[in-house]
């Protein structure tokens, strides 16, 4: 195993975990990487490890640029077991090294790996000095765990921003002018989607920090290094973390005997018709984690499900508690189903809705079988509040 050299000392020496499809719940088509990096200064210094599985490919790396054994610190930017995994090997192998962490870190590690290693707490605004390079350090907390942070290099203008603007991609490409970028953007927009965003408000404040910093690099704990495209990644990302929305609509049901289905398709000719951008999406064939990728920018949320026994069905109620636990904000609700002797979907839905602090602007619910009347009167209903 090869480490890569991001510049004159600085190496990336993480792992590529190509069988990853599905990570804390969603689709991880293209697999990920867990980044580590490793300074040669007058103090060496590793910041982060990987998964547990893959520390064998880490030491490789590591092996390759200096003798494991030399290193003087670990930064734990990140307690996760994704970040943190090889700690209990790279730690037995450094006994005298300290482990720099927050003091969060300090905690969760001891919780986790049940060990007192050499720990050295620090806060935001502290520094490191290991030679010819200074690290300082920026408490990130709730982006995504309570114990997260970032290290800033000043003099290599070079920031290890964690999950922050990472991606889920197995490649043995490193950087964003290797690798087709709209591709990057998209993942970076998943993993933001499915991950972060429920900690928008956090990362507004850490926008504001990183936005003080002269970047030539951004390098996060997973995916592709950013260096060419850093304003690309910034931009999306004070977007996200502001939820802004485009005109857009998020259509999403599952039917039983095709009443929802028929149903869902004139929600989306109302839309169509007012010249939103939309995606429409059965539940039967699509995963959640897909779908969230594209309601992070959409104004519009439309949900239809037939009533099932005393509430929705499965397919449905798993993605209104997915949405739920990630809460977007400023959305608006469209719902819609179908029903025999029982209206109890709707009641289901606005439940959801609710408990979600999303506006729901209109309702529509169908016993049994619509007419062609009845659709066309969905699609005028629709037409009359977006």
């Amino acid at each position: 195993m090869k480490a890569v050299e991001i510049k004159k000392d600085i190496y990336w020496v993480g792992a590529i975990d190509w069988k990853l499809r599905n990570f804390h719940g969603y689709l991880t088509q293209r697999g990920s990487t867990y980044n580590a990096y490793l300074i040669i200064d007058e103090k060496i210094t590793l910041i982060d490890t990987v998964k547990g599985y893959l520390t064998k490919e880490l030491i490789e790396r590591i092996a390759d640029v200096i003798d494991p054994k030399k290193i003087d610190y670990v930064i734990s930017n990140h307690v996760e077991m994704d970040h943190s995994g090889a700690m209990p090997e790279i730690m037995k192998m450094l006994p005298n090294a300290k482990v720099i962490t927050s003091q969060a870190g300090e905690k969760e590690h001891k919780v986790i790996y049940k060990e007192n290693w050499n720990f050295q707490v620090v806060k935001s605004g502290d520094t490191l000095n290991i030679g010819k390079r200074n690290l300082h350090f920026v408490m990130t907390p709730m982006v995504h765990w309570p114990d997260n942070m970032v290290t800033y290099c000043p003099e290599e203008k070079m920031l290890f921003s964690n999950d922050a603007f990472g991606q889920h991609i197995a490649s043995s490409e490193r950087f964003d002018y290797e690798y087709p970028v709209e591709t990057i953007l998209e993942e970076a927009k998943k993993y933001y989607a499915n991950i972060v965003l429920p900690y928008s408000s956090q990362v507004v404040g850490v926008m504001s920090i990183v936005r003080t910093l002269e970047l030539a690099y951004i390098c996060p704990s997973h995916g592709i290094i950013w260096k060419e495209n850093i304003p690309l990644i910034l931009e999306n990302y004070d977007k996200w973390a502001s939820n802004k929305t485009d005109k857009k609509a998020v259509i999403v049901y599952d039917s039983m005997w095709d009443s929802t289905e028929k149903i869902a398709q004139k929600v989306k000719q109302a839309f169509e018709d007012k010249q939103y951008h939309y995606y429409i999406y059965d539940l039967k064939d699509t995963h959640i984690s897909d779908i969230m990728t594209q309601i992070i920018e959409a104004e519009y949320i439309c949900i239809g499900s037939p009533t099932l026994n005393k509430g929705i069905l499965p397919t449905v109620a798993a993605f209104l508690t997915y949405l739920q636990g990630l809460a977007p904000r400023g959305r608006r609700a469209i719902l819609f189903g179908s029903y025999g002797w029982a209206q109890a979907n709707m009641k289901a839905m606005e439940r959801y809705m609710e408990e979600s602090n999303i506006e729901v602007k209109l309702r529509i619910n169908i016993n049994f079988i619509p007419s062609l009347e009845q659709l066309n009167q969905v699609k005028e209903e629709v037409l009359s509040v977006i």
